[in-house]
């Protein structure tokens, strides 16, 4: 599906005209938004739109890293959006000539279709030019970081706390799926940094600098972005190497209890040896009491090797 929007002379909008429509008329600018479109709506990228043939492999083939490319006529755009837990990304790729912008996007996108929405219910458009349609487009797509990323701070904190005394098998098991989601994540949002490093630093977006310090704000919260997924990236690595410490610290106490048990038992287990052999000249053998002797001496010996132990904390 196509859509379009035209900025006539007196600062109206005028909605689904058709490209070669708009192209042929006397317009201030206007934006053309491809919105899941068909092989024969794709074709129009390349006649009458004349778009350079790579930017048209980009938008067909979906699956660029957010990029900015530099046109005799145009510029092209590639941003990242993040959907869902799932964390699929979806690509919003971008036209910008002198009085219009298009934008292409295989799948619906949320980001383009809110600012398409606030275009057309805006009263007064004059503020309104391709550049002012780029920047809300990015900073929408932008902003939808945010939400992903604190949550997943909230399921780092669960993780932490373990308030519902989980076992420390799950939760290293949601730990490592947390720190693959925050990598996902990463791979989205340094890409787009560096993205709008580059617009503001080109020297070939003359259009963009009257309008600079809103994409140096967007810049700022990708900048912001990144330093939260570090700091997560870095409490995942706190905690898996707490629970990991936890683990063998428990193992080292279970071992030493088992420890001092065998300890214990293997002075009694000497003299059930020795009392177990079957050779004939054995004086305690016809002793009347050596039973009972040997059990008190051997109840004697544990008990106080296990005194022993505990008096110096080996139990604790």
């Amino acid at each position: 599906m196509i859509k379009t929007i035209a900025i006539n002379k007196n600062n109206e909008c005028q909605i689904n005209i058709g490209v070669r429509e708009l192209l042929e008329g006397d317009f201030l600018w206007y934006w053309i938004d491809f919105d899941c479109p068909t092989e024969e709506e794709i074709k129009l990228l390349k006649n009458p739109l004349h778009f350079h043939p790579l930017a048209i492999e980009d938008c067909i083939n979906n699956i660029q890293r957010p990029k900015l490319d530099y046109y005799d006529d145009h510029f092209f755009f590639v941003a990242q959006a993040i959907r869902g837990e799932s964390l699929i990304r979806e690509e919003v790729n971008i036209f910008l000539g002198k009085n219009y912008i298009v934008t292409f996007h295989q799948e619906s996108s949320i980001e383009v279709n809110k600012i398409w929405d606030r275009l057309i219910q805006e009263v007064n458009v004059v503020h309104w030019d391709p550049i002012q349609v780029l920047y809300h487009v990015l900073d929408e797509i932008v902003d939808n970081y945010f939400p992903l990323v604190e949550t997943i701070e909230d399921v780092l904190n669960e993780i932490d706390e373990n308030s519902n005394r989980r076992p420390m098998k799950l939760l290293l098991q949601d730990l490592y799926d947390t720190r693959h989601d925050l990598l996902s994540i990463r791979h989205v949002v340094s890409p787009m940094r560096d993205l709008l490093y580059r617009i503001l630093n080109s020297e070939r977006l003359k259009k963009i600098r009257p309008n600079m310090e809103y994409f140096s704000d967007i810049h700022n919260h990708l900048i912001k972005l990144s330093e939260m997924i570090e700091e997560n990236r870095e409490l995942t690595t706190d905690i898996r190497d707490s629970y990991l410490s936890l683990n063998a610290h428990q193992t080292n106490r279970i071992m030493q209890v088992l420890t001092l048990i065998t300890t214990i038992f293997m002075p009694l287990t000497f003299i059930a040896g020795i009392y177990g052999m079957n050779f004939v000249n054995m004086p305690e053998l016809d002793w009347k009491y050596g039973y009972i002797g040997t059990l008190f001496a051997m109840l004697l010996i544990g008990t106080g090797m296990f005194v022993w132990f505990k008096s110096k904390g080996w139990f604790k």
